[in-house]
């Protein structure tokens, strides 16, 4: 039974996506702040035009960050998360795309144009060499592929990882190997509770294994952590989400609390991959982490 209604909303989150999130025209502005612009565009990729959302910031960015949504989400789900990851001056970029099995096609795709250096962003703007590659449930798995892709053509300003509750399907640890390179990229990751829509945590394996490697090869295994007090999927999307994101995991509407810990650790793990830096309280043994350990909020993956 719950099977059944729980495939029923996925479907209907997926329709309402398709006609709701393709909808704006070319070169609208959905946001403007001091901390920057958000530009609904279209964007070729692989020779099909996508429509997506760029985040510019106010300042000359220090990376592109790609935070690709969900499957029978839109990047709408994702929109002050997003705005989060630009507030540090970093470029975000996701595509409104289907999402699933993590589209392996659309992400060497969209790796191929990254490495080509031929993006450009609305109004002219150039695109950071420096990438992260980030998503959400099935997106972070589109993530990872991205990540590979690049790895895979040499691409010499791959940074790392930054995913969100990611559902792994084949070749997600091939991906994570691959991106983190024992170690030498960071992987970073900020998950839930198991449920059905997280595919009951499926990705620890993989993390758990490149953290292995990474700490085998004398280098910090770091690579997250899982929310645990009434964490959901949707997390991420927080005051975006809607009705069908959080019911169709057979749960609740994601508390407030854990998506400002998750906006506040992923804005900073962006900032540190792309500028170099590494902001104690952000890892195990800063004040904020441990915070969140000693009060049962967060555990760490590994």
């Amino acid at each position: 039974m719950f099977t059944v209604i729980r495939h029923w909303l996925v479907a209907a989150a997926f329709a309402a996506a398709a006609t709701t999130s393709v909808t704006a025209s070319a070169d609208t502005v959905v946001y403007s702040g001091a901390d920057g612009q958000v530009i609904n565009a279209q964007l070729t990729v692989g020779g099909t035009s996508w429509n997506v959302d760029w985040y510019l910031p106010s300042t000359p960015a220090a990376a592109l960050v790609t935070v690709q949504h969900g499957f029978s989400r839109g990047c709408g789900n994702l929109r002050d998360t997003s705005k989060r990851i630009m507030g540090r001056g970093l470029m975000v970029l996701c595509l409104n795309a289907p999402m699933s099995g993590g589209n392996p096609e659309l992400a060497a795709q969209l790796g191929d144009l990254i490495a080509s250096r031929l993006m450009v962003a609305p109004g002219g703007v150039p695109v950071p060499a420096n990438t992260i590659v980030g998503g959400h449930s099935a997106g972070g798995h589109f993530a990872t592929a991205v990540g590979a892709r690049l790895a895979q053509n040499g691409y010499p300003n791959l940074l790392g990882a930054l995913l969100f509750d990611p559902v792994a399907s084949g070749g997600f640890t091939n991906n994570l190997v691959a991106i983190s390179n024992y170690g030498q990229r960071p992987v970073y990751a900020i998950t839930a509770n198991g449920s059905v829509c997280n595919m009951f945590n499926n990705a620890y394996g993989a993390l758990r294994q490149i953290s292995d490697a990474a700490r085998n090869s004398g280098r910090d295994g770091f690579v997250g952590l899982q929310l645990t007090s009434a964490s959901t999927h949707v997390d991420v999307e927080g005051n975006n989400t809607d009705f069908i994101g959080w019911s169709a995991c057979l749960g609740l509407p994601p508390k407030s609390y854990n998506t400002a810990y998750l906006r506040d650790l992923s804005a900073a793990w962006a900032n540190d991959m792309a500028r170099g830096t590494r902001d104690t309280n952000a890892y195990p043994g800063g004040g904020y982490v441990q915070t969140l350990i000693a009060n049962k909020r967060a555990k760490t993956i590994n």
